[in-house]
């Protein structure tokens, strides 16, 4: 046993960063999934532990959790009734009036019964939230890993409501187990907070998210926009929150169902655009694609072409139909037969034809990469490090640093799978 443990140990040893990468985050996955699991896969979103500490030698500061005080009175409560939370780590030298927010992910509930298990969890319940995060990506302090944004007033935005801050009191359900569907209070009352601390005096500022917290970005974009100085620079940055209104591959709307139920359970139409929910079908309002046609602030998107977290949830959410044939592929890109594969390409076609408008947007942005991962700007290993994932040799920081300072305009769509050698693809297998 000692001997195999050995010879387990020196292969190891020769793995490559990039391999160790992938094996970290992929732990992380793992790790998150069995932390926040519930009766449904719709209730957590298997994206990635946002507070895993990749590399502790290395990492900034721990930053502690702040509660938000006025909450209460605002009614602006987690899913159990406590109060939600951020972290806060203040900006310096000639960052000191510039900030950056960052949503975390975590998918969204659409029943009582996923809500209820949710509330256990720290998406729904600040009492589950770990007091202290290390900040990463976007939000280093590190200027070698972060270059543009490093001296800022940083904010990470701790995600406990289940409809990416879009929730309304008009659909708590009551049966016994009292939910709260607080959402949209909780972000104004953060925002209230925020601008008492300094964000109302901001010259620049950046509301970014992943996943969910993607999503949130896309819907809170032109609020947090008028909240601030006319004369501030303001943007706004969605990472892996450009989820698809596409069948799964034995032909059903598995994606547009969900989202039907989450807006109607917890009452999300007051926080989407008006011109959308008056000509649509209102629930089709949650999905990016029709959001991102009534935003008028500066937009930049970050998207792996390859979503892991939409091609197993959305394009296959059931591999074990018909016998397990997806098992594998769902796991491991590099694991899917050419049938499959041509499948992946159409996903990749699909999102490029919903991005088909934005491409042309004057003042948005696009890093759309060929990578089989979710969110890539929360984590230094792919938001700005020597083994980053790149177009054009530019990595995600670097493009969002062009963008968002006007250096050059951006619009990186990768080759198709498998040309990029420098993806980092996880592997769940």
């Amino acid at each position: 046993m000692a001997i195999s443990g050995f010879r387990a140990l020196l292969r190891w040893s020769k793995w490559s960063k990039k391999e160790w990468a992938i094996a970290v985050i992929s732990v992380a996955f793992i790790v998150s999934v069995f932390s926040f699991l519930s009766d449904s896969w719709h209730a957590e979103d298997a994206g990635i532990n946002h507070t895993f500490d990749l590399n502790p030698a290395n990492d900034p500061d721990l930053v502690d959790l702040s509660l938000l005080q006025n909450a209460k009175a605002k009614g602006a409560l987690c899913l159990d009734g406590s109060l939600p939370g951020y972290h806060f780590q203040k900006g310096f030298g000639s960052g000191n009036r510039n900030w950056v927010l960052h949503i975390e992910g975590g998918g969204w509930c659409n029943s009582v019964s996923s809500c209820s298990s949710r509330k256990m969890t720290p998406l729904g319940s600040s009492a589950y939230m770990d007091p202290r995060v290390r900040f990463s990506g976007i939000l280093s302090s590190d200027a070698s890993k972060n270059p543009d944004f490093y001296n800022w007033n940083k904010i990470k935005i701790r995600y406990c409501d289940g409809a990416s801050f879009a929730s309304h009191p008009e659909g708590e359900t009551k049966n016994g187990n009292r939910l709260y569907f607080r959402g949209q209070l909780i972000w104004e009352a953060l925002m209230d907070e925020l601008l008492s601390v300094g964000l109302s005096n901001a010259r620049q500022a950046l509301l970014s998210g992943c996943s969910a917290g993607g999503l949130a970005t896309l819907i809170h974009c032109d609020d947090f926009r008028e909240l601030l100085p006319k004369d501030a620079t303001v943007k706004c940055l969605a990472d892996a929150g450009f989820f698809l209104d596409e069948k799964d591959v034995w032909g059903n709307h598995t994606m547009r169902s969900f989202y039907h139920d989450v807006f109607n359970l917890q009452n999300t139409a007051k926080s989407l655009p008006k011109d959308c929910t008056a000509t649509e079908e209102p629930s089709k309002c949650l999905f990016p694609q029709e959001i991102i046609k009534h935003i008028s602030t500066p937009l930049f998107l970050v998207n792996p072409a390859y979503d892991f977290w939409q091609i197993q949830n959305v394009l296959v959410p059931n591999p074990l139909h018909p016998a397990g044939a997806w098992e594998k592929c769902r796991l491991n890109i590099h694991k899917c037969d050419h049938a499959q594969l041509e499948i992946l390409q159409g996903f990749r076609d699909s999102l490029l034809k919903a991005l088909k408008d934005f491409k042309h947007s004057k003042e948005g942005g696009l890093f759309i990469n060929s990578c089989f991962i979710h969110c890539q700007t929360w984590m230094s290993e792919t938001w700005h490090s020597p083994n980053s994932p790149r177009i054009n040799k530019k990595t995600i920081a670097e493009a969002v640093g062009d963008w968002y300072f006007k250096r050059n305009s951006v619009k990186l769509i990768d080759c198709p799978f498998p040309c990029n050698p420098t993806c980092i693809h996880m592997d769940f297998s």
